[in-house]
């Protein structure tokens, strides 16, 4: 069996694993059942064993790889004290006369599970790197419980500072970096890592980054909360990837201790420090899936930043479920299109090319009047 054809089926195990794991429990859940579920466990020190493990694969800095890679990417280490690093990606053959956008992306896995590389997550940036094309800076950040929230943040913005130091040759510019356009970063989150993107953002804002400019967010199902459920959490509360009671469970892991989900780690519109300095955010691009149990939590912020005078740009999809783009050829496609028409053209003009079919939204009026009960 070749490389790729392990990967896909170790990523249908995992999937079976927690389906199976799902139908067999109760009606009132516990934490053992969400662990059994996550395939997770305690150690005697009080971190985790995380039992099921999707592939892991090493960077590909060569050309002359079996399989051949659709980009390069070598990985950076950003600390000897840490294992802190970042997996650069560029396409193979970079234009010689033209800058790319600088990407930093944070992967999923609900803050406790998964790594930058992932496999899901190394071919994600891989395609991304070829097609858009662009330079991809994928973060290593740290896992909760071991490391709870804001540690996931924390890493984020040192990965910004780094980009910061890479555009101001301080320490010297890794070559890969020659090819990036400081002026035209976007920051590009899946999961929890479109929660830890939201909270970089912010938290960005406090420092001098120049010469970096942040140009956009890219949210993509981002994982958010709430003490009270939403419509679309208690409407597919058996949700066979992100059921409620897991949920429940991953935020009371992520979370620091004395906090609970209405704050504003977990529930962005619930007030916090933050609210002064949301409408200094960018652009942001936001998607969400009907058949996905935080749809909702995606249109409230979605809302969020339209009243607070953001542009949005969005796409909420009929049908679907979380992390389809890993699964699905044609839904990670249309994604892919999206993300590079947001990235490629400004807002204001009449070019459409990389968009699909199907025209990115950017009237909030449509969703107030589409969707505003389903997001009460």
């Amino acid at each position: 069996m070749d490389n790729s054809k392990a990967i896909k089926t170790s990523i249908l195990l995992f999937f079976c694993l927690s389906l199976s794991s799902w139908h067999t429990t109760e009606a009132q859940h516990t934490w053992q059942e969400a662990f059994k579920v996550l395939g997770i466990s305690w150690n005697p020190n009080g971190t985790l064993n995380r039992e099921i493990q999707i592939p892991m694969v090493d960077p590909t800095p060569y050309e002359d790889t079996t399989p051949a890679p659709t980009a390069l990417s070598q990985d950076i280490y950003l600390s000897s004290k840490s294992k802190a690093y970042i997996r650069l990606y560029i396409p193979l053959n970079p234009p010689k006369n033209k800058k790319l956008p600088l990407i930093i992306y944070l992967h999923g896995g609900d803050f406790v599970l998964f790594s930058a590389s992932t496999a899901i997550f190394h071919n994600f940036c891989n395609d991304i790197a070829s097609q858009f094309p662009a330079v991809v800076a994928s973060v290593e950040y740290r896992l909760a419980p071991e490391n709870r929230l804001p540690a996931a943040y924390d890493d984020a913005l040192n990965a910004i500072f780094w980009a910061r130091d890479q555009a101001l040759g301080i320490g010297g510019r890794d070559p890969w970096m020659e090819y990036a356009d400081f002026s035209r970063v976007f920051l590009l989150g899946s999961s929890a890592g479109a929660n830890i993107v939201y909270h970089a953002a912010l938290r960005a804002l406090d420092f001098d980054i120049r010469p970096l400019q942040i140009k956009g967010l890219l949210l993509n199902q981002a994982y958010f909360g709430g003490l009270q459920n939403t419509q679309s959490e208690i409407r597919l509360k058996d949700d066979p990837y992100v059921a409620l009671y897991v949920n429940h469970v991953l935020w009371s892991l992520a979370l620091p201790r004395n906090l609970n989900r209405d704050h504003e780690f977990c529930n962005p519109i619930s007030g916090g420090t933050y609210l002064g300095r949301v409408n200094r955010l960018p652009k942001v691009y936001i998607k969400s899936d009907f058949g996905d149990p935080l749809f909702d939590r995606s249109v409230q912020l979605a809302q969020f930043l339209y009243n607070n005078g953001l542009t949005i740009y969005y796409r909420f999809n009929a049908g679907g479920f979380h992390g389809i783009e890993f699964q699905n050829t044609t839904a990670a496609q249309e994604l892919y299109d999206d993300m590079k028409y947001f990235v490629n053209n400004p807002f204001g003009t009449n070019s459409h090319e990389g968009i699909s079919d199907q025209p990115l939204y950017n009237d909030m009026k449509n969703i107030v009047r589409s969707t505003g009960s389903a997001s009460s």
